[in-house]
């Protein structure tokens, strides 16, 4: 990894969550950070001197949350929708007619989230933009650099596929007019082997093995991929053993999309081709059956839980227990913030624990506050072939940390750090951020960029992309209306009895 391998940063007198157990005992301790690694963790007190000093009292020092999953082209979007189905929802997403972002505005919007999540406790975010129309190198650069200016580590994969939005739908021919579904089809998207190259050009200098901002392969959805692009894709990673992400099976109609596209669900798909390894996150993976479980489990795949997301969209809520009592890895993720509003990782915390409490009568078997941190934490560095070494407050991992205040009223009384942060901590309290042992925020202030003046810039020049924006919306009343009409076929056809029920009746 990089980092100043002679820097020595000692971090003082800190309440900790040690190691992978995430354990807690209530003595302060010494962190000693030399480079980018823990060279030391002791009773405070005990340690010596360093290059620079940080007193961590009435802090509670935790490893940095991992952020599986957001959306950095959705930054400016933020609050637009609500109480619309992924189905209809994705559409004011990515519009007929684009809304136009000079590099700098690009920049801007990146670092919404890139300022977000380290306020937030992140210190680890998977990107996954969409390329529109054509890649634009000056554009994708901004946005790199929007994180190596933030401080943030920063994964950046560009949902790729090499299918034409519409037909990743089923009912496409009753449902679309031929007329509308024609110019769907034309719109202009980047060639196939284009996205592959791109990818493999940017990995030469940005591997995340070897740099906080790098890159990583995304398939945007199996539905929006031939098979011998997943196929290229797979090859794509293994070649340059990068990690892997793809959407799967978000929604009942994506159950019902993979029974009429392949004559089974879409993680039996995966598995069939072969798709499925270690290091390759399915995004939301809601929808499940037994049998899917089990080849997650076989494969070593992991399962990406993003309960905010899947709350305001209606997409339901995964099976994490039945998941972990299989052996797979589940992560956590925000989503992109047009759906969810935010992509507050301390929110997704909570909400996963939250949520996993309608699963079922049984309480033991409802997710705890540490479970989820720990899917938040380790396992999300495990998703990202990190192994153990992001993600846990122990001697030779990564120097991704917080602190947050105990001061609080949020701490007041101390009983349970693990809880009280996962249910009630939302940011506010957040004195300190380390990424890579550099300072991001220290005494609750970003310190590697202007906060203000960005903010004031990116609202200077959404008064004029806002109009922009509610045009191209204005637009897609056609095409929802006719995913409307698929939505609702898909919801009176039947999926199979053994799929776990992942929304309420």
């Amino acid at each position: 990894m990089n980092g100043n391998s002679k820097k020595r940063t000692l971090l003082r007198n800190a309440r900790a969550l040690l190691g992978d157990a995430l354990a807690f005992d209530g003595q302060p301790r010494d962190v000693l950070i030399e480079g980018d690694r823990i060279a030391a963790i002791e009773a405070a007190g005990t340690l010596g001197t360093a290059d620079r000093v940080i007193d961590l009292r009435d802090h509670l020092l935790v490893p940095g949350l991992v952020n599986g999953h957001q959306h950095s082209h959705e930054h400016f979007q933020r609050g637009r929708t609500e109480n619309l189905p992924l189905e209809l929802w994705m559409h004011l997403v990515r519009t007929c007619t684009p809304v136009k972002l000079t590099p700098r505005q690009v920049y801007l919007r990146t670092m919404i989230g890139a300022i977000e999540s380290l306020r937030t406790g992140c210190t680890t975010l998977v990107d996954d933009t969409a390329l529109g129309a054509a890649i634009d190198r000056e554009r994708i650069d901004a946005a790199l650099q929007a994180y190596d200016d933030a401080g943030i580590r920063a994964l950046v994969g560009f949902a790729m596929m090499d299918k034409p939005i519409v037909d990743n739908f089923p009912f496409v021919e009753k449902h679309v007019p031929a007329a509308l579904a024609a110019e769907l089809r034309a719109a202009s998207r980047p060639a196939p082997e284009a996205q592959l190259a791109l990818v493999r050009d940017l990995a030469r200098e940005r591997h995340p093995q070897s740099n906080r901002v790098g890159v990583l392969v995304s398939a945007s959805a199996p539905q929006r991929c031939t098979e011998p692009f997943l196929q290229a894709v797979r090859g794509l990673a293994d070649d340059l053993a990068l990690p892997v992400i793809t959407h799967v099976q978000e929604t009942r109609l994506q159950v019902v999309t993979g029974q009429l596209f392949y004559g089974c669900p879409m993680v039996e798909y995966l598995d069939r081709i072969g798709f499925l390894k270690p290091a390759t996150s399915l995004i939301h993976a809601v929808w499940l059956n037994p049998r899917e479980i089990d080849a997650l489990a076989r494969t070593g795949a992991t399962a990406q839980h993003n309960p905010w997301s899947n709350l305001l969209l209606g997409s339901g809520v995964q099976p994490v227990r039945e998941l972990l009592d299989a052996g797979v890895n589940v992560s956590l993720g925000s989503d992109g913030s047009c759906s969810t509003v935010t992509v507050n990782m301390l929110n997704v915390l909570g909400s996963a624990a939250a949520v996993s409490k309608l699963r079922g009568d049984e309480h033991t078997r409802w997710l705890s506050a540490h479970e989820a941190l720990h899917a938040g934490t380790l396992a999300g560095g495990r998703a990202l072939s990190f192994g153990d070494q992001l993600g846990s407050l122990r001697v030779g991992a990564i120097a991704d940390l917080v602190a947050y205040r105990t001061d609080t009223v949020t701490f007041t009384p101390f009983n349970d750090p693990v809880r009280q942060l996962v249910y009630a901590e939302r940011g506010a309290g957040l004195g300190l951020s380390m990424v890579a042992g550099e300072v991001a925020i220290e005494g609750g202030k970003l310190t590697r960029i202007d906060e203000a003046a960005l903010l004031r810039e990116i609202e200077r020049d959404f008064a004029e992309l806002g109009p922009l924006y509610a045009a191209a919306e204005a637009e897609m009343g056609p095409v929802l209306a006719a995913v409307e009409n698929i939505h609702r076929e898909g919801l009176a056809t039947p999926v199979a009895p053994d799929t776990y029920a992942a929304r309420l009746a």
